[in-house]
């Protein structure tokens, strides 16, 4: 599993404990995935292309760097908006662009209901946003949408991840790189994570 990288750093595993706790409330619950996701978005652009500049500080002129890619955030509805706030923090010229999918309950495969991506790119990263890598229906639906779109480089970022949807993620797009703050146990007969933490978009939104 060499493009799945699970992070180790003690500010991720304190705040997925707290994440994962069943008494956490849905105002804690955001703040939460918020951070994490700052955290996951530090660890997931460490190779981002920069290109040297030339600046002035109160002292002398020096040689800077900059970015040179456009990154865009494509979080999956509804569950993946919690995530944005957290990496834009950091990357507030990230271009934002919404896919709506959801589970169908009884086939468990993705369905889309929205997509409002433009014509054509206008960034060279995109990086997926969904809290749980569950079954990886969602997660590989929407790198094929990207794929489709033109997108050439492209990385998921989650909270936390099964084995199984691992598996579907690297067999279907084998080059996306994978960034998670866990991986869990398994799937249950109802394809949640064991042990996870329930329903990461009920839990945001105070709708379970």
């Amino acid at each position: 599993m060499s493009n799945v990288h699970a992070s180790n750093h003690p500010l991720v595993a304190h705040k997925l404990s707290r994440l994962r706790d069943k008494n956490t409330e849905p105002k804690k619950f955001r703040e939460l995935v918020r951070e994490i996701a700052g955290l996951l978005a530090y660890e997931a652009t460490a190779d981002l292309q920069t290109v040297p500049v030339e600046i002035e500080t109160p002292l002398q002129k020096m040689t800077a760097y900059q970015l040179q890619e456009k990154i865009g955030l494509v979080p999956i509805l509804r569950a993946g908006l919690g995530m944005v706030e957290g990496i834009w923090e950091l990357m507030p010229s990230a271009e934002v662009w919404h896919i709506g999918l959801y589970r169908d309950e009884h086939t468990l495969q993705p369905v889309e209901y929205y997509n409002k991506l433009p014509i054509q790119p206008r960034v060279a990263v995109c990086l997926i946003l969904d809290p749980m890598l569950a079954t990886g229906g969602s997660a590989t639906a929407t790198a094929d949408i990207l794929k489709r779109w033109g997108v050439k480089k492209i990385k998921y970022v989650g909270l936390i991840a099964a084995p199984e949807g691992i598996q579907a993620m690297q067999t279907a797009h084998p080059d996306i790189d994978i960034y998670t703050a866990a991986i869990d146990e398994r799937l249950n007969e109802r394809a949640y994570i064991l042990p996870g933490l329930g329903d990461a978009g009920d839990r945001q939104f105070g709708t379970g």
